[in-house]
């Protein structure tokens, strides 16, 4: 969910995306005092066929050796390699993503705004992979109060009982961040905290690598993606997406049997570019009648895949948050082109929904 910032005349991702990250984090780790170790790591990949991967990737990788060390060495690396490395990439992404939103126009204070427009007899979840914590800063400078699995001020540790009885009043917003954040951290005991001060003798959790934890139950990333399963699980859920690629089997494979187990949910995933980009998403909707994609060019619904339609002329066709028409021929043939999968315009959107006007709205913006 790119955010754009302006500097020299140009504009230029607040936050990178995973390729971004990848090339910067590289950039810094083959120059480091950690070069050799993650060379290797690098090697390792061509060696097993598995060509360009990502800093999510190498990771994973990371942390998969690290399980299988112990206390001894895993393909020419020692385990003391591997948690250097461990902590020099996390260190490095936490750096790039740790950023604040510019401004109170963004995408985000737009959410912020519409989940706190109205009063709801249920609670809005979000569920994101990100890691950074842009949702965290509209939300507070919106005044919408949410819970995110922590209790405390000064070191606030992770409650999943508290997940699980859920007595907070509906108004309050739920923020799950499957992968972890850059705040949270581990101590030498295995307790999870959320802390803006930590040292070099604290595990960063941030999940990125994508694997199944099961060193117990308690653990964030069990526990909020149980919460995404009991939230499909509700009569008539309506789960949106925006900005998820699909990239992560594991999460998938919960959506899917989310919806497989509960035919009245429904899942709106929309998408930035061409809908051929996101060939899993594409396999997984072709069998699932209730999980639609939007896609730029064309949709996926119902199981059925079109483009979007087309107008002989372009008399009447007027601007839309949610719609382009371009050009698709010389016969001034006009061709629809869905525009929420870009997170600024579904923002938009959404601003538009509860209206430019709102009193509380503009009283949080002049604070």
């Amino acid at each position: 969910m790119s955010i754009k910032i302006s500097a020299s005349g140009s504009e230029s991702p607040l936050i990178p995306d995973i390729a971004g990250l990848t090339k910067l984090v590289f950039a810094e780790l083959t120059v480091s005092e950690k070069k050799n170790a993650f060379e290797t790591v690098c090697a390792q990949f061509k060696e097993d066929g598995r060509d360009d991967p990502n800093i999510e990737d190498i990771l994973s990788h990371i942390r998969s050796l690290r399980q299988v060390a112990g206390k001894g060495s895993v393909r020419g690396l020692a385990a003391a390699d591997l948690d250097a490395l461990d902590q020099s990439i996390s260190a490095a992404i936490i750096a790039l993503v740790k950023k604040e939103l510019p401004d109170r126009e963004t995408a985000y204070h737009k959410v912020a705004a519409w989940i706190g427009s109205i009063q709801r007899t249920q609670s809005i979840e979000i569920f994101t992979t990100n890691y950074d914590l842009l949702m965290e800063q509209a939300l507070e400078e919106y005044r919408v109060p949410y819970f995110d699995g922590f209790v405390g001020s000064r070191r606030a540790f992770f409650d999943p009982h508290a997940m699980e009885e859920d007595v907070l009043p509906s108004r309050w917003s739920r923020l799950w961040k499957l992968h972890g954040s850059i705040n949270w951290c581990q101590d030498d005991k295995g307790i999870v905290f959320r802390s803006e001060a930590w040292d070099s003798s604290q595990r960063r959790v941030i999940h990125p690598s994508h694997l199944k934890y099961d060193e117990s139950r308690k653990m964030p990333y069990l526990a909020m993606i149980d919460r995404m399963r009991a939230f499909l699980k509700r009569p008539s859920a309506v789960l949106v997406i925006s900005g998820y690629s699909f990239r992560d089997d594991h999460l998938n494979e919960v959506i899917v049997q989310g919806l497989q187990g509960n035919p009245t949910a429904m899942t709106f995933a929309l998408f930035r570019s061409s809908l051929k980009k996101y060939e899993k998403a594409i396999k997984l909707a072709s069998t699932r009648a209730n999980l639609s994609l939007l896609a730029q060019d064309e949709a996926i619904i119902g199981v059925k895949q079109s483009s979007w339609m087309e107008k002989a002329s372009a008399e009447g066709l007027g601007e839309s948050i949610a719609v382009d028409w371009v050009a698709k021929d010389e016969k001034d043939v006009k061709q629809a082109r869905f525009k929420l999968g870009d997170f600024s315009n579904f923002g938009s959107f959404l601003g538009d929904l509860i209206g430019s006007g709102r009193e509380d709205e503009k009283d949080a913006r002049a604070e």
